[in-house]
Order: C-alpha cells, then sequence, then structure tokens
C-alpha cells in the first residue's frame, strides 16, 4: 500500500490523496468552485467561466475566461486557482481562452441565484 492510502480495521481503504489517474474532470470543476470572483463574489464555475478542465499525468489544465479581458485580478483568480487545486494534482496550468467571449448567458441557474441575493439583476 502507498503512503497515499491508509486501510481501516474493516481492510477498507481510507482516501487521503489519490492518484491523478483517478480524478475525474468533475473532482476538479467541484474543487474550482472555491475560486471565487472577487469583484462580483460568485465561483468561477456557476459565473460560466470555465471553458475546459483537462487531465494530463499529474496536472491539471484549466482553460477559463474573464468577465473582461482587462480584468485586473487575473492574478487572483489564477492564485485561488492553484490553491485549490492543491493535493489534488502536482500542477495547474490556466489558459486564458477569449474566444467565444464570456456573456452573461454562459452564467449557471445558481449563479444567477446567487447573483441575486448580493443585488444583481440578472
Amino acid at each position: 500500500m502507498d503512503g497515499d492510502a491508509r486501510c481501516n480495521n474493516q481492510g477498507q481503504l481510507n482516501e487521503r490523496r489519490r492518484p491523478v489517474s483517478e480524478l475525474t474532470v468533475a473532482e476538479i470543476e467541484e474543487a474550482l468552485r472555491d475560486v471565487i470572483d472577487p469583484e462580483l463574489g460568485v465561483n468561477i464555475v456557476d459565473l460560466g467561466l470555465l471553458y475546459g478542465i483537462t487531465l494530463d499525468g499529474n496536472a491539471a489544465i484549466i482553460d477559463m475566461t474573464l468577465t473582461s479581458a482587462a480584468c485586473p485580478l487575473t492574478d487572483v483568480i489564477e492564485d485561488q486557482a492553484v490553491q485549490a487545486l492543491e493535493g489534488l494534482v502536482s500542477e495547474v496550468r490556466l489558459n486564458w481562452v477569449w474566444l467565444p467571449p464570456w456573456g452573461p448567458e454562459k452564467i449557471t441557474a445558481s449563479g444567477r441565484e446567487q447573483l441575486r441575493a448580493i443585488g444583481f439583476n440578472v
């Protein structure tokens, strides 16, 4: 047994950290829900900023956009994404994608609810 998994007294594996090969795109996406757009206060997944996730060996390649190409907080979002995936993957590569451009139609139903709760009319 490797150093990342342990057995409990019934012989079942307790997960601490799984190899990247066992991670799913859905799990990476779920972790990225912890990345909050600092201006809007809603996570990047529900804002529709996440365009794609690829797992390549020990790396997560994230295709995403911003509400504006001129966003001054790009570094903040990058740092949050790396922190959100810490311990899940050994490398995070962010590809900023500008086509198709982001628009409010990309916001999920949950994202719309969150925005309405803080006073936006969406």
